[in-house]
C-alpha cells in the first residue's frame, strides 16, 4: 500500500541514545525467530516430550491414584476430586519445564560451545535484544506446553469455572518468570556439573510445592518454606483460577512473578554485557 514503509529497525535504533543503542537495538524477534527455527529443525523430538510429560503425570497420578483418593480439601475449604486439584499444578508444571529447559540447557549450550552469543553480538544488537529475544523463545515453549496441557484438561471435564480462561495469561506469566531467572542464573554457568543443579533444584520444587497434596499436609515450618518457592505461587494462582477460587490474594503470586521476570531480565542483560562487551 502506497505511503506505508515497513519500519527498518536498524534505522530506529540509530534513533535511541547511544547508551541506550549500545544495549538495546530494537530487534529482540530476530534473535528468538532464529532459535525457532534451529529448534523446529533439530530439536523438535525433545519439545514433544516435554508436551507428553506432564499429561502422563495427569493420567497415572490424577486418574490412577485419583481413584483411592477422592476429593481433596483446598486451603480455602473448597472439596475438588483430586484429579481437578492436580491438573492446575501440573499446567504450572508444564508452563515452568518447557520455560526453564529453553532457558538453561539451549542457553548454556549457545553461550559455552557454539558461542552464538559474541557472534549476535557483533552485530548491532545490544545484550537486551538477546536476552529477551531468548526469553522469549522459552516463553514460546512454555506457552505451548501451557495450551496443549489445558486442551486436555478441557477434554477431561478439570475446568470447573469460567474463570479457567484466565488460566493461559497466568501461565504466559509463569514461563516468563522462570524463563527470565533461568537464562539469569544459567549466564553464570561454566560447567555441565553446575547445570545438574538445574534438575536437583527443580525436582524437589515440582515434588512439594503442593502439586499433589494440599499445603495443610505439611508441618508449618515446611509450610514457610514450599510459600517461597516459585512454583508454588504458580500452582496456586493456576489452581485458583480453574476450580473458581478466585481472590485478591492472588494478586501477592501475579506479583511475584512480575518481579521474578524483571529481575530475571536485569541480571541476564548485565551479565551478558560484561561476559561479551566489557
Amino acid at each position: 500500500m502506497s505511503g506505508v514503509t515497513e519500519r527498518d529497525p536498524v534505522q530506529s535504533s540509530a534513533a535511541l541514545p547511544r547508551p541506550i543503542r549500545s544495549l538495546y537495538a530494537g530487534n529482540a524477534r530476530a534473535v528468538m525467530l532464529r532459535g525457532w527455527r534451529a529448534t523446529r529443525s533439530t530439536n523438535w523430538l525433545v519439545v514433544v516430550s516435554g508436551f507428553f510429560e506432564p499429561i502422563f503425570y495427569l493420567l497415572a497420578m490424577g486418574i490412577g491414584l485419583g481413584t483411592l483418593v477422592g476429593t481433596v480439601t483446598t486451603a480455602s475449604g473448597q472439596e475438588v476430586a483430586y484429579p481437578a486439584f492436580i491438573a492446575p499444578a501440573l499446567l504450572a508444571v508444564a508452563a515452568m519445564n518447557g520455560a526453564i529447559y529453553d532457558s538453561t540447557w539451549n542457553v548454556f549450550f549457545k553461550m559455552q560451545f557454539t558461542k552464538l552469543y559474541e557472534g549476535m553480538l557483533s552485530t548491532s544488537l545490544g545484550p537486551l535484544d538477546v536476552a529477551l529475544g531468548e526469553i522469549l523463545l522459552a516463553l514460546l515453549r512454555g506457552a505451548l506446553y501451557a495450551v496443549g496441557f489445558q486442551l486436555v484438561m478441557q477434554a477431561l471435564g478439570l475446568n470447573l469455572s469460567w474463570w479457567a480462561i484466565l488460566a493461559l495469561p497466568a501461565v504466559l506469566l509463569i514461563a516468563l518468570g522462570f524463563a527470565s531467572l533461568g537464562m539469569a542464573v544459567t549466564s553464570y554457568m561454566k560447567t555441565f556439573q553446575q547445570m545438574d543443579w538445574v534438575n536437583f533444584i527443580l525436582l524437589p520444587m515440582f515434588l512439594f510445592s503442593a502439586t499433589f497434596y494440599p499445603l495443610t499436609v505439611y508441618p508449618e515450618w515446611l509450610q514457610g518454606v514450599i510459600q517461597a518457592l516459585p512454583l508454588w505461587h504458580g500452582v496456586e494462582l493456576v489452581r485458583g483460577l480453574t476450580t473458581g477460587d478466585v481472590g485478591w490474594g492472588m494478586l501477592w503470586h501475579v506479583l511475584y512473578y512480575v518481579v521474578m521476570a524483571v529481575v530475571g531480565i536485569v541480571f541476564t542483560t548485565r551479565r551478558l554485557r560484561t561476559l561479551f562487551l566489557d
